[in-house]
This record gives structure tokens, C-alpha cells and sequence, in this order.
């Protein structure tokens, strides 16, 4: 379990400045987010608090857009999403979901602590409804909302654009950079059509039932109209056939529409993975973060 930091107080302070007055025996805090440290604390009336506090100003400086994106998504998805009692560039509280996170990660060791069976087919095919429903969303109306659009032609260029800055910024393993342009260059790895997109959409951010049902969905900070593949790459990678086709089959069979090569694609998204941790080094400026992203940009075998 997250442990009580050596800030306690401060947090608490925190929380009571914008109205919410805290159990301080019930406090813990999970730093294991690079953007966020998630606090959980009861209030006097025994509610469950969560609080976000932004570790850098480029992360309160996106607020507003997360905002938006959770005022757009909240009456469309069909589970619950956080609804922001304070919105604050040091501070977001909401109470918390019902359900826990399907995973967490070990504060001392950074190890994935799983909290369901992660082949169940129970989760697997409720989660493929899910997506089904999500990237059913109207596109117009997100563009409408304020929301990020990008065409299918847009979804390709971006990565093209990323993985050049960062070729130029980073020494890049050869045979990372042949993987790269092939995927680049070959039409039927990409979609033709764009949805809806979470884009970080794995058990870390899906609360669930003891029953392996899906009770809400967290952290909405890359949420855009995109590649609807980024939402099926964590299935992928759990590298279980039978887990992946049963979410595939069940977001086709509830309206989802597919293409040849969506599996492949997710396979080449995993292997590009190492291009947005070394694009956030780049933003964050730590070196810490720079060192691990070189690392993995020049690994001793690549997938």
C-alpha cells in the first residue's frame, strides 16, 4: 500500500485551503505518477478523497484542457470519470470512484502489483464494449467541445514529426530507426478512420468491480480524437492472444469497426513506446529522465 510521505502535513494544509478537511491516519500517497503524486485520504464525514498534485507548472498549465475533456466524456461513456470538486494549478480533489484500479505499482520496488486476474475474459470483453462506446463518440462534437481532432493523414505525420525530433535530440539504436520508417512507410499498418481516444487506457487507469467489471475510467490527460489502436496496446502487450481477440471481438460485435492489421499496429505502437518517454525528458529536463529515455532508445535487443 502507498505510505504516508513526510509532507502529511503540508498535503493536509493543502486540502483544507480549498475546503476539504482530512482524517490525517488515513492519508497515503502514490508517487509512482510522472506527471501527478495521487494522495487518498477519508474526510470527516468518512468520504474518499482523491488529490492530485501537479509535480511540475507544464502539468497545471494542461488543466484546463483535462477539464474540458472530462466535461465532454462524463455523459458519453457510460461508466464514470472524475468530476473535479477543485480545480486548482496546485491542487485537483475529486471523490473517489467506486471500484480500485486493476493495477498499481509497488512504491519500494516499482513492481506491477495486479489486483484481478488480468486474462479474465470477463474484463477483456468488458473492456472492448467500453472502447466500442468511447470511439463511438461523435466527432463533431468533440471538435466542437474544444476537444483535439486529428485526421488519420495527422495520426501518421505526428509520429513522423516525434520520432525525427528525437532522433535529433538522442543517439537512436539503427535498428529502431529501420522499424520505425518501415511502420511509417507501410499504409496497412494505419488507420483509415480516427475515434475517440483515451491513450493511456490499461489497468492503472480502469477502476474495478470484484467481479471484474469495469466501474470507471482515470486520468484523461492524453484523451484526443486519434488512433483509435492506442487504446488496445496494453491488451497487446499482456502478450495473450486469447485476451486481445476476446477484447477485439467483443468491441466488433457491439459496433466497433476494425481493420486487417490493428494487432500489428499495436505491436509497432509498443515499439515505439521509447519515443514519448524520450519526448517527455525532453520537456521535463531532468536529467534522471533524459539518461533513462537514452537508455531506452539504444537497447541491446529491440522487440
Amino acid at each position: 500500500m502507498p505510505s504516508a510521505p513526510n509532507d502529511a502535513p503540508q498535503i493536509l494544509e493543502l486540502a483544507e485551503t480549498h475546503g476539504i478537511k482530512l482524517q490525517p491516519d488515513s492519508l497515503s500517497v502514490n508517487e509512482a505518477g510522472l506527471d501527478y503524486r495521487v494522495a487518498m485520504a477519508r474526510g470527516l464525514d468518512d468520504v474518499q478523497w482523491v488529490l492530485r498534485i501537479p509535480r511540475r507548472d507544464d502539468v497545471s498549465a494542461k488543466l484546463d484542457d483535462e477539464r474540458k475533456i472530462l466535461d465532454f466524456i462524463a455523459p458519453r461513456l457510460g461508466v464514470p470519470v472524475p468530476r473535479w470538486q477543485v480545480s486548482h494549478r496546485n491542487l485537483i480533489a475529486y471523490q473517489a470512484l467506486p471500484g480500485k484500479p486493476g493495477l498499481t505499482l509497488d512504491p519500494a520496488t516499482g513492481q506491477p502489483i495486479w489486483h484481478f486476474d488480468n486474462t479474465s475474459r470477463v474484463y477483456a470483453e468488458d473492456f472492448g464494449r467500453l472502447l466500442q462506446r468511447m470511439h463511438a463518440i461523435d466527432i463533431e462534437e468533440a471538435r466542437r467541445a474544444g476537444l483535439i481532432v486529428e485526421t488519420p493523414e495527422q495520426v501518421r505525420a505526428t509520429w513522423a514529426s516525434d520520432i525525427a525530433r528525437v532522433r535529433a535530440e538522442f543517439n537512436v539504436a539503427e535498428s529502431l530507426v529501420r522499424r520505425w520508417e518501415n511502420w511509417l512507410a507501410d499504409d496497412s499498418y494505419w488507420p483509415r478512420r480516427v475515434a475517440m481516444s483515451h491513450g493511456e487506457m490499461y489497468p492503472a487507469h480502469v477502476l474495478i468491480n470484484s467481479d471484474d467489471t469495469i466501474t470507471g475510467v482515470l486520468d484523461w490527460t492524453t484523451a484526443k480524437v486519434g488512433d483509435p489502436a492506442r487504446d488496445f496496446v496494453f491488451q497487446k502487450m499482456l502478450g495473450v492472444d486469447a485476451v486481445f481477440e476476446a477484447t477485439v471481438d467483443a468491441y466488433v460485435k457491439a459496433g466497433g469497426q476494425v481493420w486487417d492489421r490493428l494487432g500489428d499496429h499495436c505491436t509497432e505502437l509498443l515499439a515505439a513506446s521509447p519515443v514519448g518517454y524520450a519526448l517527455f525528458a525532453l520537456i521535463t529536463g531532468k536529467p534522471e529522465h533524459r539518461e533513462a529515455a537514452a537508455a531506452g532508445l539504444m537497447p541491446s535487443e529491440t522487440m
